[in-house]
This record gives structure tokens, C-alpha cells and sequence, in this order.
């Protein structure tokens, strides 16, 4: 099929890339000349496992392009795929300007001509998005077009997106236009994977309440680990004890720092806002909101506890990233850490596998902080250590390392990385999250 994505962010360029990947012929557009000048070059601006290669396997292929004209992808594509950025505002609600403004440049690149057209809602938007999308279509299209609406959540997590997307867990097609439903499927057909289908405004709500969800699981976890450091229990015991229950799962209760990223935050707020908006307040989010925020302060305490004094202490901070294996610093905890400690009087000597340069241009922290060339290096001097980001390089690092490098061994693991029992061994003075000190068990 011919399929035509809008906005070539996280979603719509890993999106396109695996359509294509099946067998599509898909047209990416963006408005941004310069990131499609980048794309065209063969680099893309955002790092995803294993996406800049499929994006060179499949431009060479001939079924992926880039353009800036919304007209051409229009005209291309049978299925246009709507996934432009939804951010928030500052009163949780989420802000449809970019949705509303392609949905105007789609009605007008519409023509009887053309044909039918069907337009999908694939960023993450509230309920009743798309009923506002085909009224303005239907208000700035041309008489005599035919098109339908569809939602079309994405289920993708940063760092495994491709995966997610090549292999997905459930494929949701809200829609009650038969002639829509049949383009979707044949969309989906090359994919193996169940297909729920349902009106626009069901659709609407799952992307929503799934990810509510999952950060109600995450604050679960955390507000178990507070209990677990005031009882001297330890939380990763109690997290396998209650994840192998097959009705709870394991996944989303690690204990930590809290959510972050460019999902859960802004969409918990969001459903805040759109069930306060419906008449029905939901309060059990805005405590999941409190509890992520607690968990961040109960952690600085431990440093400065220690510490005592923030102010001109060095402090090695090992993650920048949101969660491992992307870039992203959005809504990142450790980006929120940094901030905290260097408020404090604190300079920070950064590392992380991938996020440096999105950091210096998106974190908004302009001194303060300085960026080591390595991940070790970071360490030299160092009155402590804080590790804020779960990567693999972080777990697998040698702690006499850490030991002999640091100006005193302190280490704060926000991401319970390290053996406990093993960096007392190696004679560091280590602090996790909502577990016992070695030999308390």
C-alpha cells in the first residue's frame, strides 16, 4: 500500500520506517526542512536501536522518502497517518494545535480527484480528538471529498520501538467506517499480531488509560519501597513475589527514581484533565502523580544526608537519558536530579552512552554541570557517585573502579543497578532504593 506519515518525530519516522520494513511504500513529511535534509542525507536525528539502518535499508529499496510538502503526501498516500507532537499545557490538558493545523492542511490537499482518503490519529490525543479531526476536515476540505477518521494508538517504547512495532503485543483500530476499517487492515496485514477493533473514542482512551496504568504500577512499587527501607525489607524480593502472581506481572515495578520521559508524565496529567473535563475527577492519578514526585525527594535526601552540604561538592552523575537505549531527555528524572543538585551549589561531571548532546541543546541546564568524555573519567575526584539512568554499562561497570577513582566511595544508585553485597566487598558506601544495606536481609 501507499502510506503517507506526518511529522517524522519518534513516532512517525520509527512508524514509517517498519510500514515500510513490511513492504509499504511510505512518504514521510515534516514541516522542519532541516531534519528532512538530514534524513535525506541517510542520518536521522533522534537514536533508536537498530531504526538509522532500517532507514538506509528501506530508501535504498525505494519504499521510504522524505518531503516537506503535505500535498505530496496527500496525493501519495491511500492512508495518512497524523503523528505530530501533543504536548502538554500548563494546565495538564494537552495542547491540538499541531493536530488541528494538519488536519486543516489535509482537508485542503484533498480533491474529488484524489480519491478517498482515509486520515488516522496515530499521536496520542484525548477523547473525542477524532470527532474534531473529520469536523475540521469536513469543514475546510473541498465539497464533494470522501475520507474517513481513525485512532490508531501507538504502543511504543522508547528504545525497543522498533521492535515493538515489527512485533506488536495488540494492533487498536477505532473506527466505525467500514471502508476505513478494510484500508487498516490491509495496513496491518503483513503484521502478526491480535486486532481489536473498536469505536474512535474507545481507541482514544485505552493509549491513555494503558499508560496510567503503567505509571500507577511504577508508583506502586515506589511507595512499597518507602515501607521497605523503614522495615528493612528488601523491595526487588517483594516486587518477584508479587510479580510472578500471573495477574500483576513483573514488568513496571522496578523501584527507582520514578517515571519519566515524554509518555507517562504528560499523559497521566492528561487523563487528569480529560476526566475532570467529562465531570469525573480521578483522583487515584493525582496521588500516583505525588508519590513519583515524593520518590525523587526522598532520594536527594539520602545525598544530602551524607553529603550535608551540596554546595561545592563534586558529584559524578552516570545517565542523562529518560531510560536506557534512547536520547531522549524529556521529562527525564535524572535531567530533574541534576537540576536539583546544581540549584544546591553541586557541579556535576555527567556521562551517558547517548543522551550528551541532546542534553546540552534540550535540558535546559546551562552551567553547572560539565560532560566527561567517558563514562570512568567522570568518577576522578568525585565526592560521590549518582547513577539516574538504568543503563547496561552502568550494571556491568568494575566497582573497584569506582572505588579507587572516587574522592570518597559513596554511591547513590537510583536505578538499583549495583549488588549490594558486592559494593560493600569492594569497600564502597552504597545507597539504592527501598533495599537493605549488605547483611540485612
Amino acid at each position: 500500500m501507499n502510506l503517507t506519515i506526518i511529522g517524522t518525530g519518534y513516532v512517525g519516522l520509527t512508524t514509517g520506517t517498519c510500514f515500510a520494513e513490511v513492504g509499504h511504500h511510505v512518504t514521510c513529511v515534516d514541516n522542519n526542512p532541516e531534519k528532512i535534509e538530514t534524513l535525506l542525507a541517510g542520518r536521522i536525528p533522534i537514536y533508536e536501536p537498530g531504526l538509522e539502518e532500517l532507514v538506509k535499508k528501506n530508501v535504498a529499496a525505494g519504499r521510504l522518502k522524505f518531503t516537506t510538502s503535505t500535498a505530496d503526501g496527500v496525493k501519495s498516500g491511500d492512508v495518512v497517518f497524523i503523528a505530530v507532537p501533543t504536548p502538554p499545557q500548563p494546565d495538564g490538558s494537552v495542547d491540538l494545535s499541531f493536530i488541528e493545523k494538519v488536519a486543516r492542511e489535509i482537508a485542503e490537499c484533498l480533491t474529488p480527484e484524489i480519491g478517498y482518503r482515509v486520515i488516522v490519529d496515530k499521536s496520542t490525543v484525548p477523547v473525542k480528538t477524532g470527532e474534531k479531526v473529520a469536523e475540521t476536515v469536513r469543514r475546510y476540505a473541498p465539497q464533494g471529498v470522501e475520507f474517513g477518521v481513525v485512532s490508531n494508538p501507538e504502543f511504543l517504547r522508547e528504545g525497543c520501538a522498533v521492535d515493538d512495532l515489527l512485533h506488536p503485543d495488540r494492533i487498536v483500530i477505532g473506527s466505525n467506517d467500514d471502508r476505513a476499517l478494510a484500508l487498516m487492515h490491509k495496513v496491518y496485514e503483513p503484521f502478526v499480531a491480535p486486532v481489536l477493533v473498536t469505536d474512535i473514542n474507545s481507541a482514544e482512551l485505552i493509549k491513555h488509560a494503558a499508560n496510567s496504568f503503567l505509571a500507577l504500577k511504577i508508583s506502586y512499587i515506589n511507595a512499597v519501597s518507602a515501607i521497605c527501607e523503614a522495615s528493612g525489607a528488601d523491595v526487588e524480593k517483594v516486587a518477584e513475589g508479587i510479580g510472578t502472581d500471573k495477574r500483576i506481572g513483573r514488568q513496571f515495578l522496578n523501584a527507582g527514581l520514578g517515571y519519566g520521559g515524554s509518555c507517562f508524565p504528560k499523559d497521566v496529567k492528561a487523563f487528569i484533565a480529560i476526566s475532570e473535563s467529562l465531570g469525573t475527577p480521578f483522583g487515584l492519578l493525582k496521588e500516583v502523580e505525588r508519590i513519583n514526585g515524593d520518590q525523587l525527594e526522598r532520594f536527594l535526601a539520602k545525598i544530602r544526608e551524607k553529603l550535608w552540604v551540596l554546595r561545592e561538592k563534586k558529584i559524578a552523575l552516570w545517565g542523562l537519558a529518560f531510560k536506557q537505549n534512547t536520547d531522549d531527555v524529556r521529562e527525564s528524572v535524572a535531567i530533574r536530579v541534576a537540576k536539583k543538585m546544581i540549584a544546591e551549589g553541586a557541579t556535576l561531571i555527567a556521562w551517558d552512552p547517548e543522551a550528551i548532546e541532546t542534553s546540552k541543546r534540550f535540558s535546559g541546564i546551562t552551567e553547572g554541570i560539565e560532560y566527561a568524555p567517558d563514562m570512568l573519567s567522570a568518577l576522578d575526584g568525585a565526592d560521590a557517585l549518582v547513577i539516574a539512568t538504568e543503563w547496561s554499562h552502568f550494571a556491568n561497570v568494575d566497582l573497584t573502579e569506582i572505588k579507587k577513582r572516587l574522592r570518597t566511595p559513596l554511591v547513590f544508585d537510583g536505578r538499583n543497578l549495583l549488588d549490594p553485597a558486592a559494593a560493600a566487598a569492594t569497600g564502597l558506601e552504597y545507597h539504592s532504593v527501598g533495599r537493605p544495606a549488605a547483611g540485612r536481609h
